[in-house]
């Protein structure tokens, strides 16, 4: 057993949390840190990849709130890797809340193009109830289980007193609007339903200043100016991690030992655990020996897990307008509020919300990205890509009208079925507290432990109190804990006795 920076310090996972966890201990001065990666690339769920000519996001997509306070930001700056724009005083002082001023275009499923003034009443009563829902976590007395529940039972309300004067046909049309935007706030939470996220936990999530921003050149050049600052051979790929033995006491001093699909057995004093919170639902029982204490595996099924998908679409011209920024296409048969689909395998395609612009076109040409979360977007990755490419061909020509228009090409993720994470990100399941994302960092063995501490340690976006889902949230988690063992160890270091050379 090693003690300070001798102590041998096992991470599992390279994604952001690991690699900013391996960081901040190589530059403490740490000797002993290892990486152990499932795969045969670091970044995780940040993954870059191409669509033709273009550089697209297959994973994390913009640095929420880009600004001061955010770490992400900051070193995407120190690196060189962002826009003027995104740099400027007035990018990072924008507090939009989380719903970016995006120009839209709307379309109905029966070809028609809405003016903003069909679309604004809708947008302000789902947003004025978005907001209402954030509120419950700090006041309680919650009066339903699930934002879904509560924005569909308020919407009822105060639509027949709101929209009163307005002809059956209006009304019906703002209806469907709201699934449309009960559909983005889906991919937003990364969840099949917004009756998956509780009402008591949704205000949990807290949002930064600045208008979000991308990277020009990928999002992967983060994880590489991070990764060119460690020691080539701190990362061992394509070893995916079978058990952590916690607690098992070999000559009378508590070890850990993190055994490898492959049967090599590395001991650590200490081991940081960065999986996505999907691996983890999955996988928690054969993962952890002895197993994870029952607090805490309760809180991992209680917080969320789901699946949000793009699927990216090149044409050779723009059926938008130049100005447009965001497409919402609304099902004029769903003004019953729906966020999801009764036949998930004949309708799929109908819980695409609508696309992003990719700006500007100078970069990108002529590509937008598709939006879809939850079981339908499962279902979506178990299909040939030509399948996919008919669907959103012939579900473009019946919004637009237009019979003639055709994509070049399409891409899409498939998070649902990569075996390493299970999803895309968490967000806070129904009866989920504060309470349970503190249990998701509590190191183990638990405080009161007789048992060395801090053998085993817990990073990622699913661990972060208030920044869950964001690729802020997971690297702050990766320096918390690597702050965690910094603390401890120096202290360690400091009671140890002084031994003589003599």
């Amino acid at each position: 057993m090693s003690f300070g920076v001798n102590s041998k310090v096992v991470i599992v996972g390279c994604g952001i949390s690991g690699v900013a966890a391996a960081h901040r201990l190589v530059k403490a001065g740490f000797h002993h840190v290892r990486i152990l990666e499932a795969t045969a690339r670091s970044g995780g769920r940040i993954r870059t990849g191409r669509l033709g000519d273009n550089i697209i996001e297959i994973g994390a997509n913009w640095i929420h709130g880009p600004s001061e306070e955010n770490p992400v930001f900051c070193l995407a700056r120190q690196y060189g890797l962002l826009d003027p724009e995104a740099l400027t005083t007035e990018n990072q002082t924008m507090d939009i809340g989380g719903h970016p001023p995006w120009v839209p275009n709307i379309f109905t499923s029966s070809g028609r193009k809405l003016n903003a003034e069909d679309f604004d009443p809708a947008k302000e009563m789902f947003i004025e109830l978005l907001t209402e829902s954030s509120d419950f976590q700090s006041k309680g007395g919650e009066p339903c289980a699930s934002v879904g529940d509560f924005i569909r039972s308020e919407v009822k309300q105060r639509a027949a007193e709101k929209w009163k004067d307005a002809d059956a046909a209006t009304r019906s049309l703002r209806l469907c609007l709201i699934s449309t935007m009960l559909k983005v706030e889906c991919c937003v939470n990364g969840t099949h339903s917004m009756d998956e996220v509780g009402l008591g936990g949704f205000g949990l999530y807290e949002t930064l200043p600045g208008l979000d921003c991308t990277f020009p050149s990928g999002y992967e050049d983060l994880i590489k100016n991070l990764m060119s600052e460690l020691p080539a051979d701190l990362v061992t790929y394509n070893r995916p991690v079978r058990c952590v033995h916690w607690n098992s006491t070999e000559n009378g001093v508590n070890t850990v030992t993190v055994e490898c699909d492959d049967g090599e057995r590395v001991a650590a004093d200490h081991v940081i655990v960065t999986l996505p919170l999907g691996y983890l639902k999955k996988h928690h029982q054969a993962l952890f020996h002895p197993p994870l204490p029952l607090h805490k595996l309760h809180s991992v099924q209680r917080l969320g897990f789901g699946t949000n998908n793009k699927i990216f679409v090149e044409f050779d011209l723009p059926w938008w307008d130049a100005d447009c920024e965001v497409i919402y296409f609304s099902w004029e048969d769903e003004d019953a509020m729906v966020d999801q689909v009764p036949d998930v395998h004949r309708s799929w395609i109908k819980k695409l919300f609508g696309f992003t612009v990719l700006k500007p076109t100078e970069r990108y040409g002529h590509v937008l990205c598709g939006w879809i979360a939850g079981h339908e977007s499962e279902y979506m990755e178990t299909l040939p890509e030509q399948e996919v490419m008919q669907n959103i061909t012939q579900l473009i020509r019946r919004f637009t009208g237009n019979p003639t228009i055709t994509p070049r090409r399409v891409l899409r993720s498939q998070w649902f079925h990569d075996p390493w994470t299970c999803g895309s990100y968490s967000f806070p399941g129904r009866g989920c507290s504060v309470q349970d994302l503190e249990n998701m960092m509590e190191p183990l063995p638990t405080k009161g432990s007789q048992a060395k501490p801090l053998q085993v340690l817990f990073a990622g976006e699913a661990t972060h109190p208030y920044f869950y889902s964001t690729v802020h949230g997971a690297l702050l988690t990766g320096w918390r804990e690597a702050d965690r063992l910094i603390s401890h160890c120096t202290t360690v270091s400091q009671s140890e006795p002084h031994k003589s050379k003599l």
